[in-house]
């Protein structure tokens, strides 16, 4: 066992009953330990005397259950049961709790809590173990090796005694930098589907707090009147009638001329007060295109030579492919703007301590942007800042900006005030919609061609839309060669393999704000490649799942894909839907997990379509938490196929004319009758799972929608409500 010893030393205390054990683990694996609360180091383990343990979780928990899945890892390393231990959100330091696939930036996204984590976390866990266990083997004279610690007890050599009673003395410890992890065959906890989330009875029993349920005392509520259209500034503006408001306190433009913030006693006076008030805008810059002006100028783009040739093919040997094949299947797509509409509007509460602190209470998804720029703002140093990460109602990408929006203009906000009373950020749902970030709006072009026998011999796929990255922070590693990746993957780096394809990009203008939404890309992508996948298999007179498969490998990414579709088909018994049912099938890998989805509908266009169950398989590697990675599935199944039912943003004028849930529904729970999941039994390492279920969903319902109508010319353009398919 190898020793760190440049890093050592725990929380010492007077007494044992007074003792801490704090750990952590550095992005090498190499442990670390810290001699007080206020200086810990990379810690991710605290063990009290009275041998409680919690989990410090570096991810912030807004419905996806990481917070359980890190504390299941601490807790099956260290030997305690999930009734033994708590967790607690990391404090904002992007030099100890970074997200180890993001660099040196803290932050929750892209599916990447757990797969980031798992050995980090375990090592923080096995690590903790072996101390303590090495401070009752000191005590009571016997080998280290002879001992374990199951249940909270170390036991072992005939004795036995809570792991509490040996915190004191493993303080003086050296921690390990490669602690024995415990092999999959010991684990009680990964991969049980009886551990269940610990966050549930919180917010079952309403005791859970929300950065929503942030209270402190003599706070004031801020609400923003910001500009019909993105980009619009403030003139003037007359607060006369909000004055007559009870409970207004004062309003003042925002720096940036963004908007002007309505400050009162409490939320509804704010609210009151703020739709009292009459602002003059500047509009000169602001975004005044149309919805359907943005589309032709997308459609546009795809009837001309793309911009980038993505994968460098021969473009002009791929077309002749296509043009001389023996049938051709031609395809436009169009997917319009989308809202992420979380339970839990976007807000935030922010104080200054007796001590010039700036405290952010905030369900941070990355703490890290709003950190750096609230230096700016109160030109502070790093340590001044203090982010305290609550629980968030949802999120989908949405607080997680390349611009900390919200938070920024909390802070704003803040620095109008004389600081002495704490302001807290209230956004309403028509905030949310109308003037958040978007998924971006995308079109494809599709050739597809195949031979006598029904091969694909030419795919040529253009692809025109907005880039999410270009023009942020994090152009440098997601934009290459001119590429914004966000736009194409699914298709630049799909497992299947494709004879003859081409694949082109062109960016066209962002309309109003765009942002990646639940699967990024994907969610565009998938759709495009499934339908036509499908399409391509009736006009070769084969069936869907065996033309898939046709242009799978055996082994790597394909084999996996291959396999979660005929898990999927086989549970679903596919091809054997009931009398008056129709089938569709879809099949895409993003963050890493393989996910097939059947649907089964019944039903016509004149009564109504009946989604009567979706099917789902699902390889993730490693299920830490099965449960959750149901709940997960279901959840991002249900987000896919709601938003293309009928879900869109439209702008008129530049103004976004959705305000709220009648206009923007989500997908209801009787929409959906039943949905089964499987999960693939697996040993590899863990990967994303709060995404890769929303990208085959849509394309797996359109494929049964076209097998039940025979038709697909409904399907080409979302939401499909308004492309004329009836749902019950």
């Amino acid at each position: 066992m190898t020793i760190n010893t440049s890093r050592r030393g725990f929380l010492q205390g007077a007494a044992a009953s007074g003792a801490a054990l704090y750990i952590g683990a550095t992005a090498n694996g190499a442990m670390a330990a810290s001699g007080s609360a206020d200086a810990m180091l990379n810690n991710f383990v605290k063990i009290g005397a009275d041998g409680r343990a919690i989990a410090i979780c570096k991810h912030v928990e807004f419905g996806q259950g990481s917070a359980t899945g890190l504390t299941t890892l601490i807790a099956e390393e260290l030997g305690v049961t999930m009734e033994q231990i708590d967790y607690e959100f990391a404090p904002s330091n992007p030099a100890i709790y970074n997200n180890l696939l993001f660099g040196p930036f803290q932050g929750t996204g892209g599916s990447t809590a757990i797969a980031n984590s798992f050995p980090q976390y375990r090592n923080a866990g096995a690590a903790a173990r072996e101390m303590l266990i090495s401070a009752a083997a000191k005590e009571w004279g016997v080998e280290a090796s002879a001992l374990d610690i199951v249940e909270g007890m170390v036991t072992g050599a005939g004795k036995s005694a809570p792991m509490g009673e040996f915190v004191a003395a493993a303080a003086e410890m050296e921690v390990p930098a490669e602690p024995r992890l415990r092999d999959a065959s010991e684990w009680k906890l990964i991969g049980n589907a009886q551990t269940r989330r610990l966050d549930s009875p919180a917010k079952v029993n309403g005791t859970a707090m929300f950065a929503m349920d942030v209270q402190l005392d003599n706070q004031m509520v801020v609400m923003v009147r910001r500009t019909p259209q993105r980009g619009g500034t403030v003139v003037s503006f007359d607060d006369s009638a909000s004055k007559e408001v009870k409970g207004f306190i004062m309003a003042q433009a925002l720096p940036t001329g963004h908007g002007v913030a309505v400050y009162a006693e409490n939320t509804w006076a704010a609210m009151q007060a703020r739709n009292a008030l009459e602002v003059e805008w500047d509009l000169s810059a602001a975004e005044t295109r149309s919805s359907a002006e943005i589309k032709d100028e997308i459609m546009a783009a795809l009837n001309t030579e793309p911009t980038y040739n993505v994968n460098k093919a021969d473009r002009a040997a791929v077309k002749s492919s296509v043009d001389g094949a023996a049938q051709v299947i031609e395809k436009t797509f169009y997917f319009p703007l989308l809202a992420h509409a979380p339970m839990e509007p976007l807000n935030c509460t922010i104080e200054q301590t007796a001590d010039g602190d700036i405290v952010l209470h905030d369900g941070a998804q990355m703490p890290t942007g709003p950190h750096m720029a609230y230096q700016q703002i109160f030109e502070l140093p790093a340590e001044k800042i203090q982010i305290k990460s609550m629980l968030a109602g949802g999120s989908f990408g949405r607080r997680a900006t390349p611009d900390a929006d919200y938070q920024v203009e909390a802070g704003l906000a803040f620095i109008m005030t004389d600081r002495s009373r704490p302001v807290k950020l209230v956004w309403d749902r028509e905030d949310d919609i109308r003037g958040g970030y978007y998924r971006p709006a995308a079109g494809h072009k599709v050739r597809v061609g195949l031979d006598e026998n029904g091969t694909i011999v030419g795919w040529d796929h253009q692809v025109a839309g907005q880039s999410i990255m270009k023009g942020t922070a994090f152009e440098s590693f997601a934009v290459h060669d001119g590429i914004d990746h966000s736009t194409v993957e699914g298709i630049a780096d799909s497992p299947y393999t494709i004879p003859g394809q081409a694949l082109g990009l062109t960016d066209t203008e962002k309309a109003t704000s765009v942002l990646w939404w639940r699967s990024v890309g994907h969610t565009h992508t998938a759709y495009v490649m499934e339908v036509m996948m499908d399409l391509a298999a009736k006009a070769a007179g084969k069936d869907p799942v065996d033309f898939r498969l046709d242009y799978l490998a055996a082994e790597g990414d394909a084999a996996r894909k291959a396999g979660v579709l005929k898990l999927a088909a086989e549970k679903a018994g596919w091809g054997n839907p009931a009398a008056g049912r129709a089938q569709g099938i879809a099949v895409h890998k993003s963050f890493g997990s393989y996910v097939a989805i059947v649907a089964e509908i019944s039903g016509n266009n004149d009564d109504g379509i009946v989604i009567e169950k979706i099917t789902a398989a699902v390889d993730c590697g490693i299920a830490v938490n099965p449960d959750t990675v149901v709940a997960q599935l279901e959840g991002a199944v249900g987000y896919g196929i709601g938003h293309a039912m009928r879900d869109q943003i439209t702008l008129d004028g530049g103004a976004v004319e959705q305000s709220n849930f009648p206009d923007y529904e989500p997908l209801r729970i009787s929409d959906i009758k039943a949905i089964e999941t499987h999960i693939v039994a697996s040993a590899e390492a863990p990967t994303g799972m709060g995404e890769p279920g929303t990208p085959p969903s849509a394309p797996a319902l359109a494929n049964a929608i076209a097998s039940l109508l025979d038709s697909s010319d409904m399907l080409a353009e979302l939401p499909m409500a308004e492309a004329g398919v009836y749902f019950a």
